[in-house]
């Protein structure tokens, strides 16, 4: 059972529905917050599936723990999750070899410099194919948990309400994919230590020599990573492509049952962001940039996969308040962000995009 209330927040009398009730069409919006540690303050989301009306959904952030139904994906995903830590300090530690390379593009006939910046890379490169190998392990995780939050017989809303922990693992999925694309935007040594990578395997082919570094990259792997790295949020790319590929893939199964749960999640995070009352309670930041990247990465998952995507007037998720609510925020932590909004969405420059919205992300 979730908390109850401090006696200085407000209380709620509604009650929340059990599976087997029927649930009304025009049950308002409800949230509150009950925990102050990071995760608490996303403990209790009651939400509605469109910004107006409709049935009422309690995610559990923080306390969730998976039932027997969704045990087997839940350990399947953790797995997956265990690393996504580990994987973001080791983005966020790399520093490149910049400096090597210099001296050694400055100096071509120097082999000692030459020697020198090869095994300064080599390391590097195998990190890189760390993430890219990772990346691909992301992708089988969201998989499953699309399949498992979207398979009949129960609505999108009812998978939410059902399979809490599950819903918390998908957050957490969009959390690390936004943190390391906002750590990869901003570091240009990735994609020069590959490049220079590339360059020496190419210029010891012609050559006729093998460097032992290819066993571990070979061309095939290389050609892949850079398509990977190339992208300005490769891993949001990653869950964009696998969305749209899970729903071309299961024809049978509606649509609307992978957009009203991304859309869902997107209203939660941004009611949480920019209702005054609940947002001064947030006494961490990460917990604001939790909301906003999961709120980010929904709405980018919602624009791959949707026929008119986010940002049309049919569109269930209010993209004017969202982006609102992100310029409300420090520049410094958002802006990552809006740049993902403004590259990585595919209905933004559409005619069916308001002048306003489009204003709104200049």
């Amino acid at each position: 059972m979730p908390p109850s209330h401090p006696t200085n927040q407000p209380t709620h009398t509604h009650t929340r529905p059990s599976h087997s009730q029927p649930h009304h069409p025009h049950t308002p919006l409800l949230l509150s917050l009950c925990s102050r540690r990071l995760m608490g303050n996303l403990l209790k989301v009651l939400a509605c599936s469109d910004l107006e009306h409709g049935p009422i959904v309690f995610l559990d952030f923080e306390h969730a723990q998976p039932t027997e139904a969704e045990t087997a994906v839940w350990n399947q995903v953790s797995a997956v999750l265990e690393e996504a830590h580990g994987i973001l300090a080791e983005l966020q530690s790399y520093n490149g070899a910049g400096q090597e390379i210099r001296e050694a593009i400055q100096n071509p006939g120097d082999l000692q410099l030459q020697e020198k910046a090869w095994n300064a890379v080599c390391p590097l490169v195998a990190k890189l194919k760390r993430f890219y190998e990772f990346s691909l392990r992301l992708e089988n995780a969201l998989r499953s948990l699309l399949e498992a939050l979207t398979s009949p017989p129960y609505a999108p809303m009812q998978h939410l309400e059902r399979e809490q922990a599950l819903a918390k693992q998908f957050a957490e999925i969009l959390h690390f994919t936004l943190s390391f694309d906002e750590l990869k935007m901003t570091n240009p040594a990735i994609q020069n230590d590959f490049s220079y990578y590339r360059r020496t395997i190419s210029r010891n082919r012609l050559n006729n020599q093998q460097l032992e570094a290819e066993n571990e990259v070979n061309n095939e792997m290389a050609n892949r990573m850079s398509l990977f790295y190339a992208e300005a949020t490769p891993m949001l790319k990653t869950l964009s492509n696998a969305t749209t590929k899970f729903v071309s893939e299961n024809k049978t199964l509606p649509i609307e049952d992978t957009t009203d749960c991304l859309s869902t999640m997107a209203c939660v995070c941004r009611v949480m962001l920019e209702t005054p009352e609940y947002r001064c309670r947030f006494t961490n930041t990460d917990t604001m940039l939790f909301c906003m990247r999961v709120m980010v990465g929904v709405i980018i998952l919602y624009d791959h996969v949707h026929p008119v995507g986010a940002f049309a007037k049919t569109s269930k998720i209010d993209m004017k308040g969202c982006i609102k609510v992100l310029k409300e925020q420090p520049s410094n932590s958002v802006e990552g962000l809006l740049n993902a909004l403004r590259y990585t969405t595919r209905h933004l420059n559409d005619d069916s995009t308001s002048k306003q919205i489009r204003a709104l992300l200049q």
